[in-house]
């Protein structure tokens, strides 16, 4: 057989695969619109109606997790900052949009915000540069600060050498010393109260069989709680390093999914999904950079809806006391 009939019958085989993935696609979103028209979504007034919340800020393809109960607040990972050495030019970070909105939502009567503590889930620059700002703010009252030990051994070569993440960690850890911060670097993995929520942490201790599975594999999940109502924030567990086949059983039900690695492929698995029975997905990215095959997942087969923080420029899920979850959105006007 000649190449150019090889390659004629390579073309019929792949344009219609091709085009056949993108229709699927097409009806995939089409279908997870339909599913986001069932949900009441509106823009939050801040008018203090709900006070057991999660707010998923806006930081593009970055994590920055507002939690907020009774008065009391935490946040989970900062968003990305603007001095990000993966990057190699000049480009707009976050820590004006995450620093603002702590003060605008937990504020006391002090003038200054208050956090109960902050996580760092991992030590990948889009989960934690902007810790670095906020630390240096003094109208930012921190009690705690949760950050595991940082592991090289759990990385891969290049997140250590090009990423440079380790010095992102030991520059937060500095800032936490220098603020007189307490450092608890052996996460609790039992429940701790937040206000009226119930918090905690999972894979607390990196298993040493991923070792060398990549910094995702350090990743911190939390699971929010109230009464039968549930979050589960996912950090960056992905499929790919096993942590989402490994951690499905023991975090059980959440009606809220908070997806991990951003939608990313990889992000979970079907076992996780099964698990969980979400009744709501949140992304932090934009929608149309999620992994086809992750949308297939929770959309198709695990008929979840899914909302992207950009796309709506920030989305919170409020849990009232009758039992039910509430969602707004364009929370930064």
């Amino acid at each position: 057989m000649t190449n150019a009939k090889k390659k004629k019958i390579a073309t019929w085989i792949i344009v219609p695969l091709m085009l056949g993935i993108f229709l699927f696609d097409i009806f995939t979103v089409v279908l997870g619109n339909v599913y986001n028209a069932r949900l009441s979504v509106t823009a939050d007034t801040f008018d203090g109606s709900y006070t057991d919340r999660i707010h998923f800020l806006n930081t593009a393809n970055s994590d920055a997790i507002l939690i907020e109960s009774d008065g009391r607040f935490a946040l989970v990972d900062s968003g990305e900052g603007s001095e990000n050495p993966r990057r190699k030019g000049d480009y707009p970070g976050f820590e004006r949009t995450v620093i603002d909105y702590i003060k605008k939502v937990a504020v006391g009567e002090d003038g200054k915000a208050h956090l109960d503590f902050i996580l760092g889930t991992h030590a990948h620059y889009d989960h934690i540069g902007c810790f670095h700002a906020i630390l240096q703010d003094a109208d930012i009252v921190i009690d705690k600060a949760y950050f595991k030990p940082y592991l090289a051994e759990v990385g891969k070569k290049y997140e250590s050498s090009g990423w440079d993440i380790g010095n992102v960690y030991a520059q937060i850890v500095e800032d936490l010393r220098q603020r007189d911060i307490p450092l608890i670097q052996d996460l609790p993995d039992a429940p701790f109260p937040l206000g009226n929520f119930t918090v905690q942490f999972f894979n607390t201790v990196t298993p040493q069989e991923l070792y060398g599975q990549g910094e995702n594999a350090a990743s911190v999940g939390v699971k929010v709680t109230k009464g039968e109502r549930s979050a589960f924030l996912a950090a960056d567990i992905t499929r790919t390093t096993g942590l989402a086949q490994r951690l499905a059983d023991e975090i059980g039900r959440a009606d809220v999914l908070k997806i991990g690695h951003h939608g990313y492929y990889g992000s979970g698995s079907m076992h996780l999904y099964e698990v969980l029975r979400p009744q709501i997905a949140v992304v932090t990215n934009r929608l149309g950079k999620i992994y086809p095959n992750e949308k297939w997942m929770l959309i198709l087969k695990a008929h979840v809806p899914i909302l992207a923080t950009y796309e709506n420029d920030g989305v919170i899920v409020s849990f009232p006391d009758d039992g039910s979850l509430v969602v707004t959105n364009h929370i930064h006007g």
